[in-house]
């Protein structure tokens, strides 16, 4: 059959398989449609090992099973004129798109941007299709710049990525070479990754978290979980933007703004905050501007905005990734992590930033507590005789949140797992201003170090040089709002006064004996669950953030793990259902959040819609 022929019957083919409901076994119409089908979806996808159990494949395109001519039930959603849209390449996409793309482009101006060559594309698939010769690194990385391009440069102008690393492209083609020459460097050899301003590099990008005040700064290195992506293989697609400060600076401070990077937005509705501090990172790995993104979090900063964005976030044990070279605020409460579409990517990537490291003294207490391989851990079935505690303390702030969470709870219950409702902390509600305290004045001195890491040619050596320096750059600096925070830190004295020494003591007892620990031991619990997040609220730069609910303080104070893993949505803005639970518990986490993930399939695509219908 000749090469047109072939790739037209096997559009038909796809159009036919793509007309069949999801999750059902439907024959297509002849054994030549479905060979057809085949040989096209092996050209243009990258499709998972048949034979093997689903784990870490979490979307796989709707493989053919020969001789029996019938599509699998495992399909991505998609409407058949995305489905179109995503699937066709070269002439295929020329004979069959003709008819439709313009008046659908008329309709949706957006139509294009929401296909994409690898939408929803796991490290697993990609690492898969280059393995198999399919794609090159160097291909997969054109892809995503040109996405950035038009989807966050451009059109809806999400505004994730503060700035593309130069050299992405050269790097990718060199770990091209390096896999023909000496095989892959490791697991995430030729895949794409952002990762937050806050994250130093030592290269052609800047790390600036946000601050016009660090514009020009030259890490003496990389940070060393950067190192430890570079020696994965991964490439450094760019940066993403943030809360500037990582969201501590003002009081009335808009989430995912920045005086560097401005704005960025929620890609599931364009006018709704992405949270933050993480917020380029979320938007980024919900838009498909990466296979995965690394955020970090002091209070929520990873898990919230993960909830928000439709993501999976994982908030480590405190120790178990290092935070040297990562701009602070607090060295009792800050860790990087995932954030990704999937739990198996989310434990790929971690497998792949944890480490000792001697210049952070935290790291020492991960020594025979960091897995060799975090996804050997994941089970579709792990549900079944877990004991859940429901901190029911974290609900009441949105009935349809918690309608959410009724269904989730009934759901895992009737894959066998043992509930213990309420569930809810000794110290709720008993916090004070004991972790405002600790971070006041952690940020201070962790700051100031920080800066004198830099060198001397930092352009600003101190917190206050930083204070000042947002005094003359009002207008582009404190356009929105203030930074009552940075006074609130520099009039703090050093960590050896006893009003911190208290704070910091009352945070830990209350975060872990009294708190996760008490709770869990208790009931004999294997992770507490609550609702991440409520949905996303309208981004309003006037009147700053506005609460819509949330669990993460007690895991952040504690430095204990935090998993968040898509729940469902509300009138289709994302809701995240958390578990969490005691120090290195991250494979226990990891294996309940893969079950869920499994058994409620709630992960849905942005559509980038301006505004919320009415």
């Amino acid at each position: 059959m000749p090469g047109a022929a072939l790739l037209l019957v096997a559009t038909v083919a796809v159009v036919e398989l793509s007309e069949q409901p999801c999750q059902t076994a439907a024959p297509l119409s002849s054994p030549a449609m479905a060979a057809a089908a085949s040989i096209f979806l092996d050209v243009f996808f990258i499709r998972p090992d048949l034979n093997r159990p689903i784990d870490d494949t979490a979307k796989p395109l709707c493989p053919i099973r020969l001789p029996k001519f019938h599509v699998a039930a495992k399909v991505a959603r998609m409407k058949r004129r995305d489905f179109l849209k995503t699937s066709l390449a070269g002439s295929a996409a020329a004979l069959v798109t003709s008819c439709t793309t313009n008046s659908d482009t008329a309709l949706d101006p957006l139509s294009h941007l929401r296909s994409f060559e690898w939408s929803e594309a796991t490290i697993s698939q990609l690492r898969s299709a280059m393995l198999a010769g399919r794609v090159t690194a160097a291909a997969i990385t054109s892809h995503y710049l040109r996405r950035i391009r038009d989807l966050d440069q451009r059109g809806p102008k999400l505004n994730a990525v503060i700035e593309v690393n130069p050299d992405a492209l050269a790097l990718a083609e060199a770990l091209d070479q390096e896999r023909k020459t000496r095989g892959p460097r490791g697991p995430m050899h030729g895949i794409p990754v952002l990762i937050k301003d806050n994250i130093a590099t030592r290269d052609k990008m800047m790390t600036t978290a946000g601050s016009l005040a660090l514009v020009g700064a030259k890490p003496p290195s990389d940070a060393f979980l950067v190192q430890r992506l570079r020696a994965a293989g991964a490439v450094i697609l760019g940066k993403t933007n943030l809360s500037e400060w990582a969201n501590f600076r003002s009081t009335r401070s808009t989430s995912g703004w920045s005086g560097r990077g401005g704005l960025t937005l929620n890609p599931y509705v364009l006018d709704r905050n992405p949270s933050g501090s993480s917020s380029g990172s979320g938007a980024a790995a919900a838009a498909d501007l990466c296979t995965v993104a690394v955020g970090t979090e002091t209070d929520g900063s990873i898990t919230s905005p993960s909830s928000y964005c439709g993501l999976v976030g994982l908030k480590p044990t405190l120790g178990l990734i290092s935070r040297s070279g990562i701009v602070p605020i607090s060295h009792s409460q800050d860790t990087a992590g995932p954030m990704t579409r999937t739990v198996a990517d989310a434990a790929i990537l971690l497998g792949c930033l944890v480490g000792p490291d001697a210049d952070d003294p935290a790291t020492a207490g991960a020594a025979g507590k960091i897995a060799p391989d975090y996804t050997a851990f994941l089970d579709t079935a792990a549900l079944g005789g877990a004991r859940l505690g429901v901190a029911r303390k974290f609900f009441g702030f949105m009935p349809a949140v918690d309608q959410l969470m009724e269904d989730a709870i009934a759901a895992m219950k009737g894959q066998g797992a043992l509930i213990s409702d309420p569930a809810d902390l000794p110290s709720h509600g008993k916090f004070g201003d004991a972790e405002d305290e600790v971070l006041l004045c952690e940020f201070k001195a962790d700051l100031n170090k920080y800066l004198t890491w830099l060198g001397p040619s930092a352009p600003v050596k101190s917190l206050a040089d930083i204070i000042q320096f947002n005094e003359i750059n009002q207008a582009k600096e404190m356009r929105w709002f203030g930074q009552e925070l940075f006074h609130r830190a520099q009039a703090k004295g050093p960590l050896t006064e006893k009003t911190y020494l208290d704070a910091l003591a009352k945070n830990r007892r209350l975060g872990r004996e009294e708190g996760i620990d008490a709770v869990m031991d208790r009931l004999k619990l294997d992770a507490l669950i609550a609702p991440t997040t409520g949905p996303a609220q309208r981004t309003d730069l006037l009147w700053g953030d506005r609460d819509t609910g949330g669990c993460t303080t007690p895991a952040a104070v504690a430095g204990y793990p935090h998993i968040t893993v898509p729940m469902g949505t509300v009138n289709g803005l994302p809701v995240g259902l958390s578990f969490f639970g005691r120090a290195w518990s991250e494979p226990k986490l990891l294996s309940l959040a893969f079950a869920f993930e499994h058994l409620a399939q709630a992960r849905r695509s942005p559509q980038f819609l301006a505004t919320l219908p009415t």
